[in-house]
């Protein structure tokens, strides 16, 4: 029979604390107790298993979300619980989870809110206490909570396999209906201030950062520089003539914002081009247009949600026959195009549709903000139905923010971004961009455009570039491999780092399939006056329809893949 390491520790620890039991006790007494058995007290024998536990890789699976130990900070605590950090409860229990004032974590699920203070052996469910088997926990900076407790609060199924160092929890109840009929983000202390833009064109801007702030919240509390946003990105357009969330997703997934509003104050229409992110956003994710749940479970576990609307008001002393002044209720139902950008901050289902000009076919309105200052609406909030035309049509959300040490470097050359796409006519296509190695570093993870819902993509490096008969299938490095559920822009870490040496060309090659796609790859290209700045002599792009035979797009379709690279330097070089 084949035991692990742990077993053999363990049978070794018990023998060691029982001889040490025996011996003194036999000095003690000459009477000698029958053997019964090792009584240990749970303080003694749980840190040791405790111990063990964490000497070895931890796998847990929440609802199909797969995390180890390797690359997420799980820990079984002398409670004999499993502590997970609170980052991952808002995606794997598909919930809201929020850190208040470094005390309070405040998870909401279904019509369940749940309030854990560091430190305290219970918790607040709707207003009554109950008990937990360990506290939230902060240690540095990150919070953990029990993975036991919350399954029994959630309604998991949880078990710990401690052979295989395992655990796995499902869901016993069904996710659909899992939001409550009415949310507001005031209520939640997860919207930033409301700004005003003022006659200028920048709602685009103002609504992108207002979503982005409201992202970090509570958090984080940080004020972006609109300003910097409409002057130093990389397109050809006036700050006046206005902008789209394109344009947002381009100048961030670049790294060239967000930059601070103290460093670059709006109004001034002066911009330092010098000025650096001091965020580095590396997942934006696309809503289906039009898709209500979808837009509501975002602004729930990820804050405000950046939409277009047409509207006929130009600002916040304006009148329209689409906009009930007196309810600060706004529905437009015609064929215009969008003409401004808000932020959605809630819903309200139960909303009465005869709260709106013209009342529309049912009850339900998105609670939105908007940028003309406090004397517009509600103190700058407004309602728009369910039923307008365009809100909930063209939606972005910022999902992943990370702060400006998460990677060294990064290599690219779509600094306009997703202009346009480029395919075979099918699903499926291969996509490579070339780059040269500045340092001696290690390729991390790649970033790219999802173009439609349910893609499904493969990476992989390819070391010592020389031309396209480096892309031969024996000469890749598979490292990543997934599916992302909307559209929107990603960044992928990679399974293993791929080391490159300085001056060395290496490629990321992407292989992407997006379901009823004809042109599934993203490119940027000088399509009209807005890009007219696209500057594609700083690619090597390459694209194939099975990866054997490759087409540079810089020569055959004057465009750029807009698939990027992320380095940090070998510890050597930081030394």
């Amino acid at each position: 029979m084949r035991y692990s390491k742990r077993y053999i520790l363990f049978t070794i620890l018990l023998f060691v604390f029982i001889l040490g039991k025996f011996h003194n006790s036999a000095r003690e007494s000459t009477e000698v107790e029958s053997f019964r058995g090792a009584q240990l007290d749970e303080k003694d024998w749980n840190p040791l298993i405790a111990a063990s536990v964490n000497d070895n890789e931890i796998i847990l699976n929440i609802g199909g979300r797969s995390y180890s130990s390797e690359t997420t900070p799980l820990y079984m605590d002398e409670r004999m619980q499993l502590m997970v950090p609170v980052t991952i409860l808002r995606d794997s229990f598909n919930c809201s989870a929020h850190v208040y004032e470094e005390q309070e974590l405040v998870l909401q699920k279904r019509d369940l809110s749940i309030r854990f203070q560091v430190g305290e052996q219970t918790c607040s469910v709707g207003g009554e206490r109950v008990a937990l088997t360990s506290p939230l926990t902060k240690d540095g900076e990150d919070f953990y909570v029990g993975m036991g407790d919350l399954a029994d609060l959630l309604g998991y199924d949880y078990e710990w396999d401690m052979q295989q160092n395992k655990a796995v929890s499902v869901d016993t109840m069904s996710d659909v209906g899992f939001l409550p009929y009415k949310y507001d983000l005031r209520e939640q202390k997860r919207i930033s201030k409301v700004e005003d833009q003022g006659t200028s064109g920048t709602c685009w801007a103002f609504a992108t950062l207002t979503a982005l702030e409201s992202s970090l919240l509570p958090e984080t509390s940080i004020e972006f520089a609109q300003d910097h946003m409409a002057l130093c990105n990389s397109f050809g357009q006036d700050p006046d003539a206005g902008g789209d969330y394109t344009m947002s997703m381009a100048y961030l997934s670049s790294w060239q914002g967000p930059v601070l509003e103290e460093d670059d104050p709006y109004g001034d229409q002066k911009s330092d081009p010098e000025l650096t992110a001091v965020k580095h956003v590396q997942e934006m994710q696309i809503m289906e247009p039009g898709d209500q749940q979808k837009i509501k479970e975002a602004v729930f576990k990820y804050g405000g949600v950046q939409t277009s609307i047409y509207t006929t008001l130009e600002d916040s002393e304006s009148t329209s026959e689409y906009y009930n002044k007196k309810k600060k209720a706004y529905c437009y139902q015609g064929r215009e195009k969008p003409n401004h950008d808000v932020v959605i901050i809630g819903w309200d289902d139960s909303y009465d549709r005869d709260n709106f000009s013209t009342p529309p076919e049912e009850d339900g309105a998105f609670i939105c903000q908007n940028s003309w200052g406090t004397s517009f609406g509600e103190k700058g909030i407004f309602y728009i139905s369910y039923y307008d035309s365009n809100v909930g049509m063209h939606n972005v959300v910022y999902t992943k923010v990370e702060d400006v040490d998460n990677f060294d470097r990064i290599y690219q050359s779509d600094l306009c971004g997703w202009v346009g796409q480029m395919g075979y006519e099918r699903e499926s296509i291969y996509g490579a961009n070339v780059f040269r190695a500045k340092n001696r570093e290690q390729i991390e993870a790649a970033g790219f455009y999802a173009t439609g819902k349910d893609t499904t993509y493969d990476i992989y490096v390819v070391k010592n570039f020389v031309d396209t008969g480096s892309f031969e299938a024996k000469k890749r490095i598979k490292v990543a491999e997934g599916t992302l559920s909307n559209a929107g822009y990603y960044t992928i870490r990679f399974n293993q780092p791929v080391e490159v040496e300085p001056g060395e060309r290496f490629a990321v090659m992407l292989y992407i399939t997006t379901p009823n796609a004809v042109y599934p790859m993203a490119v940027e290209y000088a399509a009209d006056e807005l890009t007219k700045n696209v500057d594609i002599t700083d690619g090597e792009g390459y694209i194939s329809i099975r990866g054997s035979r490759w087409n540079r797009v810089e020569q055959q379709a004057q465009s750029n893949l807009c698939i990027k690279a992320y380095s940090s330097l070998r510890k050597e070089e930081t030394k």
